[in-house]
């Protein structure tokens, strides 16, 4: 019989990871990944459908990965994979190098004259302890 604690675990487990994927959405929608493909291809009235092909993607994924369902692709599926990687990755640098432009905003709200440098060193040494912490110490295999 299943406990009220197990229960309870996998409702928390499941609302943490719908959390986590809405962040990751939200943030690919705010940086405007979608929309600045769909100006940029002159395929803008197309643009739900880019966003259904995401949140369909992300499901997908998220579905193979966590039920570790084994997918058969051979080498013309690893190319495909490789191609949509790459194309992902690199509209993705290419928007988080615009919210560098962040930083000006921020100085000029909150009147900082000093200590930009010291905030980017914190974020930078927070993700840094961040994975080490993930990867070494809470990775025990």
């Amino acid at each position: 019989m299943i406990s009220i604690k197990t229960i309870l675990l996998a409702i928390i487990g499941f609302t943490g990871g719908f959390i986590v994927a809405a962040g990751v959405f939200a943030f690919i929608t705010k940086i405007g990944v979608l929309i600045r493909l769909a100006v940029r291809t002159k395929t803008a009235n197309r643009i739900l459908l880019y966003e259904d092909l995401v949140t369909l993607g992300a499901g997908i994924g998220n579905a193979i990965l966590l039920f570790e369902i084994k997918v058969p692709v051979g080498y013309i599926g690893l190319i495909i994979f490789g191609l949509f990687a790459g194309a992902f990755v690199g509209c993705l640098a290419v928007a988080l190098e615009e919210t560098l432009q962040v930083f000006p905003i921020i100085t000029h709200k909150f009147k900082l004259k000093f200590g930009m440098p010291i905030i980017v060193l914190c974020l930078a040494l927070g993700k840094g302890i961040g994975a080490f912490i993930q990867l070494f110490i809470m990775v025990k295999k």
